[in-house]
């Protein structure tokens, strides 16, 4: 495939999100950011309800899960993409049962600085596409009460076969020309251990672990459908206007998936890493 600069491929940190498609595997993408919550704990008491930001909120529907754990909070989904954001709003904004309210607001991680006090800041499966974002920790971190929380879950499976045959493929001779720059590496999310170094170096008390899910997909190519919501973004937006180009790649995509994920008996196993971290910062 011939280079010509009109087809240049946007970055891999602004594609064009689906929601619809983010959401066909919902409960799974669910399941991490409960994880996390779990291991949040109380937030600073203060006559004043909780207000809490959820960094990279995508369409809403985990944010709603913060209401349920505090009831009362005023809370932001913030997202720098606006197919989500609509999404959230018209799915989420508004009171919430338990008297608090939730709203969203368009931000971008990589320049996002707040601009009022927080008890939480949450960030969930968002961070792997902000390069240098531990960079970013002290700002938010400064922003907190004392004995606040900054809490995230970032992806840790990009040595997958899911993310590496994307990688090779988008870096074959047929395709470096228009994907080969797009994708993110293995250094797109730090070690665990890098995680607890820099969040305790900043004061605070850390709290850093991993977990490897193996989710049971069902459907005709789920892994495919998977990644079409997420990981495969900024291959899809790079070959968006070129149908006949992106039905290609996808079909030799979705055969090297076929190979490395075989469908068993109840579904087709697909196991994904993830990192986790709760940092509260000192009184």
């Amino acid at each position: 495939m011939s280079a010509d600069s009109s087809h240049r491929a946007r970055r891999a940190d602004s594609p064009t999100w689906d929601p619809a498609q983010y959401l066909r595997h919902a409960g799974h993408r669910a399941r991490p950011f409960a994880d996390l919550l779990a291991r949040v704990p109380d937030l600073p008491a203060d006559p004043r309800p909780p207000r809490i930001a959820d960094l990279g909120c995508g369409p809403g529907n985990v944010t709603v899960l913060l209401a349920d754990r505090w009831p009362t909070a005023h809370i932001t989904g913030y997202d720098n993409s606006p197919e989500m954001l609509d999404k959230a709003v018209v799915d989420h904004e508004g009171p919430t049962p338990g008297g608090g309210r939730l709203d969203f607001a368009a931000a971008d991680a990589r320049t996002w600085t707040p601009t009022e006090p927080y008890d939480l800041i949450v960030s969930n499966a968002t961070l792997q596409w902000v390069p240098g974002h531990v960079g970013r920790f002290a700002d938010w971190l400064a922003a907190l009460e004392p004995g606040g929380v900054f809490a995230f879950q970032v992806p840790g499976n990009f040595s997958a076969p899911s993310h590496r045959l994307m990688r090779d493929l988008a870096g074959s001779a047929r395709w470096r020309d228009r994907l080969g720059d797009v994708l993110r590496h293995e250094d797109a999310v730090l070690a665990p251990e890098a995680y607890l170094e820099r969040l305790t170096g900043l004061g605070c008390a850390a709290d850093v672990w991993e977990t490897t899910y193996i989710h049971l997909l069902t459907g005709q190519d789920p892994v495919l459908d998977w990644v079409k919501g997420t990981g495969l973004r900024p291959v899809l937006t790079a070959l968006a206007d070129d149908p006949e180009a992106r039905e290609a790649f996808l079909a030799e995509y979705r055969a090297a998936l076929r190979e490395a994920y075989p469908a068993g008996p109840h579904g087709t196993p697909f196991p994904f890493r993830r990192l986790f971290a709760v940092a509260v910062k000192g009184a």
